[in-house]
């Protein structure tokens, strides 16, 4: 690394209504680094690397990329700068392949034709150059999400790109692909790339990181050598305030049954049974891949069920829908919020309501009073951060998207919720406030199935752990013999205890 400083921001600002995105922010960045640039949801990270990829524009500042300022960048101007991000929801086309992915948009040969052939050998080399190996003529919608972000990368580098951004880039990995993106990244650096690398996860920070610029509430805090700070400094400096991360404890009492699943087949998943009580976490268990989302989405009517058997509070049901799923009191909050959880151009209000709008009308008529009175008392209970119910749920941050989630599952009267994944992307603050929802809802009653890839999470917060393996159910284990190396084992197609 270098000290030669490849990027400078100086006094940016961005407003929108009612909100302050971007409060006068400046910070460096070095030549061939890797710098981290963390804070909690609603810090304005996401504001800041938009402003550098040209997709917003700032109210004033300045952006110097190697020598050159700039009051503002367009998506053309910052690529000719070398800037390029990998973003949480990928921009690839699904149904081309990776080469034509990589070289969207660049003709390799004169005339009308795009040379396919060239493009995969050129893709190939870039691939090498990674040292992953993934057919350049496959399409991307069949590949895992880890080689999409090698498609990402690759695309990325053929751009001669400068200064690469990736914002949450470890979110759907596993932990051996997780270990291939950093040896990619550490070869980036060798080669004079600088990486700016956004993570919730901070223990990632400390493996692959030279510096880290912390964020709060829109304003620069510090920056900092990733050697002269610890974890518990980071969150304090996060959360301007001393942060333990732990998991609340419940006062619950679980009671009678409240879903049984038996020999449930569907969607890739097979022979699968379990029951869930009244003021209960069951944990889901399982690799990336397991089926336990898979699971979930037929639980919920959003995929087919082949044969099996669902009840609820002992009555058996059939559940062909999602509406079938919510007028039997489940509610699913999706691993994929953006895409599957809000409707991110519409109001926080219109999403809370959405689920239930039968419940909120007179005939023909819809109540709005009503609907604002709910909605009201969610933002509240909550603590959704936001000036207004009509503000639109994209541009609130991470964690209070999430929140509007599972006030819209609430509002529709749900009593058995589906947190798939419930704290992925969003920071330390407000992990403790999804944690501290989920308490409340089974003190209240409720019974909640929680998918996790987080072990900590996993064991800080459930009072049953359910583990899939390949489609399958491969264990339970109970509160008493909580074991992150047992589990994992099970996860893995280990036996349970005591199989012969």
């Amino acid at each position: 690394m270098s000290e030669k400083t490849i990027l400078s921001v100086k006094d940016i600002v961005k407003t929108y209504p009612g909100v302050v995105a971007i409060d006068h922010v400046s910070f460096d960045v070095r030549e061939g680094e890797v710098h981290a640039l963390i804070g909690e949801n609603g810090a304005g990270k996401s504001t800041l690397i938009k402003t550098l990829s040209g997709a917003i524009t700032p109210d004033s500042g300045t952006i110097t990329i190697d020598g050159k300022s700039f009051s503002s960048l367009t998506p053309a101007t910052a690529k000719e700068q070398g800037i390029s991000v990998i973003y949480q929801e990928f921009t690839l086309i699904p149904g081309i392949s990776a080469a034509e992915n990589v070289f969207l948009g660049e003709k390799t040969t004169p005339g009308i034709f795009v040379d396919i052939k060239d493009r995969e050998r050129r893709t190939k080399e870039l691939f090498d150059q990674m040292g992953v190996s993934l057919d350049p003529s496959q399409k991307v919608r069949s590949l895992s999400p880890a080689m999409q972000q090698i498609v990402e990368i690759a695309k990325a580098i053929s751009k001669n790109v400068k200064i690469l951004i990736m914002d949450e880039p470890t979110a759907p990995l596993t932990t051996n692909e997780v270990a291939t993106l950093f040896r990619i990244i550490r070869d980036l650096k060798a080669r004079g790339v600088t990486i700016i690398f956004i993570s919730h996860r901070l223990e990632e920070l400390f493996a692959v990181a030279d510096r880290v610029t912390v964020m709060r509430d829109g304003q620069y805090v510090a920056t900092k050598n990733i050697a002269e700070i610890d974890r518990p400094q980071l969150i304090a400096m996060m959360a301007g305030r001393e942060m333990k991360e732990s998991y609340p404890t419940r006062k619950s009492q679980i009671g009678e049954e409240m879903l049984r699943v038996e020999h449930l087949t569907g969607n890739g998943d097979t022979d699968i049974s379990f029951t869930l009580h009244r003021g209960e976490i069951l944990g889901f268990a399982g690799l990336v891949g397991a089926g336990r989302t898979e699971l979930m989405r037929v639980i919920y009517g959003a995929d087919p069920m082949e044969s099996g058997k669902i009840f609820v509070e002992g009555k058996q049901v059939r559940i062909r829908s999602c509406s079938d799923a919510i007028k039997n009191g489940i509610g699913y909050i999706p691993e994929d919020r953006k895409n599957q959880g809000v409707f991110l151009r519409n109001t926080i209000k219109w999403n809370t309501v959405i689920n239930n709008i039968q419940g909120y009308s007179k005939g023909i008529f819809v109540d709005e009073k009503q609907e604002d009175a709910v909605a009201q008392d969610y933002k509240e209970r909550f603590s959704i951060r936001t000036p207004s119910l009509e503000q639109k749920v994209g541009n609130l941050s991470g964690g209070n998207q999430q929140k509007v989630v599972i006030a819209k599952t609430l509002a529709a009267n749900s009593n058995i919720i589906i947190f798939d994944e419930p704290t992925r992307g969003i920071d330390v603050s407000a992990k403790q406030e999804i944690y501290k929802l989920m308490n409340e809802l089974v003190e209240a009653g409720k019974a909640i199935i929680m998918v996790s890839s987080d072990m900590p999470e996993l064991l800080g917060m459930s009072d049953r752990i359910v583990v899939i393996a390949e489609g399958r159910k491969n264990g339970e284990v109970e509160k008493a013999d909580f074991d992150q190396n047992y589990i994992l084992d099970l996860a893995s197609g280990g036996k349970v205890k005591g199989a012969v």
